[in-house]
């Protein structure tokens, strides 16, 4: 249905439903609308979006108002023009003069200055009650004297962001709004996302990057350089720095929001230590040299270690926060320059299992949907992931969404920020995610919740499947994972009822010693309950890094080629392609490079924008190993701890923000990622670099390229699936692969009517097998790791940021009880050991933490928690056990008294 209308003598057609206000702006009708927000629902509230409709008696509000067929709407007739300017200045006689002046671009003071009417407040000195003022906030200055009570941050903050942190005091000229009963934003429930800073059309809420430097000159739209989420945002720059970021309008992934990450942990960028001038280590100290010095040093170094030991003696690692294009050209450097299949990064430690896992279940190792599902769903299973920490916009909708009416499922050993939402918690014990899912797949069979169409159309092995999770009752898995079998039972029951259902998870599934099959498990229950290939349902695993699913799929692996496709498999024509041979011997992954420095056989790296050093776990044998290497290449941002300590080359990287590319999200988006800066110092892109040196060791004509869109031709000619996606495409929106010509839409949905490998999708058994990281006397605790919001993995951008304020390091989260228990209070310095280490860091006593359980952040190298983790490995993938490892803690006393063990 559709509605003629004319608006200011402009006759147009719109859809049923659409506003007045959206018609106007549709063409280009300015209506001052200072409550309205695109991103919010509609709320007429300051009515000054009043427009004639002929033939009727009231001034009608164009933001609440449907158009109807016939309308004849007049936006600036002398009514509506003195009903404005009444409302005005009403509220200007109380509106600070001096911000206006200060701050003439706010839409707000515009609106002011364009119906020629001045503010003659003073900024509400002498009012009561008092205006909230706050500028102790690292990100957000605010001074609600400046207030015009539209309400948009009140709203932004429960609609888009689900934070509840603003409130409404008062009545009439009362009115106040302040965030709850805290006297500062950092000491309310604040996320710091700056989304009321985003909409405030006057300033009260603002970025204080904005205050203290003013409006950007430029602004560059581009991708955020932290999760795999894959948010859009419009970088402000000003006198060669950024000023101000802000969320992209219209982002099919981040719909106008970013978290605060996104949004203000820019500071990186221009860091004090930030290292721009290539190095080389002589004598134990660094030294700088040109350009030239430093590639022709790296290309001898290579040379003479393949001269001496052979290619496979090297490796190299490419970078999940570099781009597609820069990996693409990495991998192509082992396998061309120095002819070799021993190339990864850093999915080797984080969802190479899910890669894995789905891949030999599905056909494809990707989300199977989109973001865009999360609206569809109706019901939600959580597993192994905290998404409003960890994956903010992804966690922001899912929370969204739940208040509209989804169910939610969360499965986690810790009560997460959605766990608080969900209508089941099954907090399982670390390490058991595979009994507690394959009790799930035997009520849903023995219960006959499956779906019986898409098992019999679409699904292999059902039989013997079916007699295989006989002998996982829910009584079996709650005494391994102890969570109760009648919960068990509700769950698996709300999952196959709730349709559409969609899975996410995170390094909580992946990061085991058993990674691979818990996916396999996870992938089981879709497959029973027909939720693969539905709009709204779906296995969607959340990728770590913003580029870490395209680093994989660029072919940093070292069994695959471009596009995750099988190195026998895609071998002719890529060699058709690079006119080179691709070597045949099998290539080592990160954990096997690791495996060889220690046994000798591995002799040099290349680590591009990765600190394995600090990030691999078991350090103290990771750190042995690399010990032992005769050359390692690091390039990078920052002196990370790998070139600290073994680095004997260091080649100075550009950020994000300094280049051009593409990025990979975690739902197989492929998004233009655009130069906002010129590079820092003498930093260059990180493609550049490996074509300089490639040419150095004589294979300039497979290097030859000469712009990131040059290499991404070449991508789309060895990746049939991304054939279609063109730059030129791009710079209209991101498109999401399979999409194979340049005519095709992409693909959101993948497996709809089949699967790569035929019709039929078979079904795992999998077997449990316990972690060898248990509790015993010794080591009383299981302790598992991970990220928390306002800090990223090792830290290398976040802890050069304000964010250090919100967040400034590690902690040990430790449940009220065992605190209690153990003589514990908040910010007190344990020694918590493993078997393979200790680590020292403060404690932080969290009700989320069960007893008998901990958990750690990794964010710092002064903490340095990796020194605690274990050996441990995904049989398949060969992913590190993060995720599980058992300690005692001691209370770290003066130096005069010995430490002693807290009892268990």
């Amino acid at each position: 249905m559709s509605a003629s209308l004319s608006i200011d003598g402009v006759c147009a057609e719109f859809p049923a439903g659409t506003t007045l206000l959206s018609a106007a702006c549709s063409l280009g009708i300015e209506v001052p609308s200072p409550c309205h927000d695109e991103r919010l629902k509609p709320s007429g509230a300051c009515r000054m979006c009043l427009v004639e409709v002929v033939g009727t008696e009231r001034l009608a509000p164009a933001c609440v108002t449907p158009v109807e067929e016939g309308m004849e709407i007049l936006t600036a007739s002398p009514a509506a023009v003195a009903t404005r300017r009444t409302l005005l200045t009403l509220v200007a006689a109380h509106y600070p003069a001096g911000a206006v002046e200060r701050f003439p671009d706010k839409p707000f003071h515009r609106l002011l200055r364009d119906h020629g009417i001045a503010a003659t407040g003073n900024g509400g000195t002498e009012t009561e009650p008092p205006f909230f003022r706050d500028g102790t906030h690292p990100y957000l200055d605010v001074d609600m004297s400046r207030c015009i009570t539209c309400h948009r941050c009140v709203r932004i903050c429960d609609e888009l962001q689900g934070q509840f942190v603003w409130r409404v005091w008062n009545r009439g000229a009362g009115t106040r709004i302040q965030p709850g009963i805290a006297s500062t934003l950092v000491g309310s429930d604040c996320v710091s996302c700056g989304a009321c800073a985003d909409t405030c059309p006057t300033g009260a809420i603002d970025d204080r990057s904005f205050v203290a430097q003013g409006s950007p000159e430029r602004w560059t739209r581009t991708v955020c350089p932290y999760c795999g989420t894959g948010c859009e945002m419009l970088v402000g720059t000003r006198g060669g720095r950024i000023v101000q970021v802000k969320p992209a309008p219209a982002s099919p992934v981040s719909k106008g929001h970013l978290c605060v990450k996104g949004r203000y942990a820019f500071d990186f960028v221009r860091a004090p230590d930030r290292a721009t001038e290539p190095m080389l280590r002589a004598n134990g100290e660094w030294r700088r040299v040109s350009w030239p010095d430093a590639i022709r040093a790296v290309a001898d170094g290579f040379r003479r270690i393949r001269a001496e030991s052979g290619a496979d003696s090297i490796g190299v690692l490419g970078s999940a926060r570099a781009t597609n294009e820069e990996n693409y050209v990495a991998q192509k450097f082992a396998r061309v320059a120095l002819g070799t299949n021993n190339v990864d990064c850093c999915a080797r430690v984080c969802h190479a299992p899910t890669a894995a896992a789905m891949k030999a279940m599905l056909g494809t190792g990707a989300a199977t949907n989109s973001f865009d599902d999360i609206e569809r769903a109706a019901a939600f299973l959580i597993c192994g992931c905290n998404p409003t920490e960890n994956h903010p916009i992804v966690g922001a909708r899912i929370k969204q969404a739940v208040l509209r009416g989804a169910r939610l499922i969360v499965i986690d050993p810790r009560e997460t920020e959605l766990a608080r939402y969900a209508d089941l918690h099954l907090a399982l014990r670390p390490g058991t995610n595979i009994p507690l899912f394959n009790a799930l797949a035997h009520v849903l069979v023995e219960e006959e919740f499956i779906d019986g169409p898409a098992v019999r159309e679409r699904v292999a092995e059902f039989e013997e499947f079916r007699e295989f999770i006989r002998d996982w009752p829910p009584e079996r898995a709650a005494d391994i994972a102890g969570v109760s079998a009648e919960r068990i039972r509700q769950a698996a029951r709300l999952y196959a009822k709730q349709k559409p259902a969609m899975c996410f998870h995170g390094l909580g599934m992946t990061e085991h010693l058993q990674g691979t099959e818990g996916v396999m498990a996870l992938v089981n229950l879709a497959l029973l309950t027909g939720n693969i290939g539905r709009p709204g349902g779906g296995v969607n695993p959340l990728r770590g890094q913003n580029n870490v699913q395209g680093s994989a799929h660029m072919g940093c692996e070292p069994g695959s080629l471009a596009g995750y496709i099988p190195l026998g498999q895609g071998r002719d024509l890529v060699e058709s392609v690079w006119k080179a041979p691709v070597p045949r011997a099998p290539g080592l992954n990160l954990m096997q490079m690791i495996d060889g420095a220690k046994a000798g056989s591995l002799r040099a790296l290349w680590a591009i924008g990765y600190d394995v050093a600090l990030t691999n776990p078991d350090a103290a044998v990771t750190r042995a190993a690399l010990s032992k290497l005769d050359f390692v290449v690091v390039q990078d941002l920052f002196l990370n701890e790998l070139a600290r300590e073994f680095g004997h080359v260091f080649l100075p990287a550009c950020s994000s923000f300094e280049k051009d590319g593409t990025f990979m999200n975690s739902e197989r988006r492929v998004q233009r990622v655009r130069k906002a800066l010129e590079p820092h110092g003498s930093s260059r892109s990180d493609w550049e670099i490996i074509c300089d040196v490639a040419r150095a060791m004589g294979c300039g004509a497979q290097f030859s390229f000469r712009s990131a869109e040059e290499i991404w031709n070449e991508v789309r000619a060895v990746w049939k699936a991304g054939a279609g996606i063109s730059y030129a495409r791009l710079e209209r929106g991101g498109l999401q692969w399979p999409c194979p010509n340049e005519e095709h839409p992409g693909t959101s949905l993948l497996h709809a009517e089949r699967f790569p490998h035929g019709r039929r999708a078979p079904l795992k058994r999998v077997d449990f097998e316990a972690s060898a990281e248990a509790v015993t006397p010794e080591f009383p605790f299981l302790l598992s790791t991970g990220r928390t919001l306002y800090q990223f993995n090792a830290g290398t951008m976040t802890m050069r940021t304000p964010d250090v304020v919100l967040r400034p390091g590690d902690t040990l989260d430790v449940s009220p009880r065992d605190a209690a228990r153990l003589g514990l209070r908040g910010d007190d310095r344990v020694r918590v050991r493993s078997a393979h280490g200790e680590a020292a860091l403060p404690v932080r006593i969290d009700s989320r933490v069960k007893p008998g359980e901990l958990f750690a952040t990794f964010h710092t190298a002064q903490v340095f928690l990796n020194r605690l983790t274990g050996p441990g490995r995904d049989a398949v993938a060969m992913t590190p056990e993060y995720k599980v490892v058992a300690v005692s803690i001691e209370k770290l006393l003066p130096a005069t008294q010995p430490a002693a063990p807290l009892p268990p």
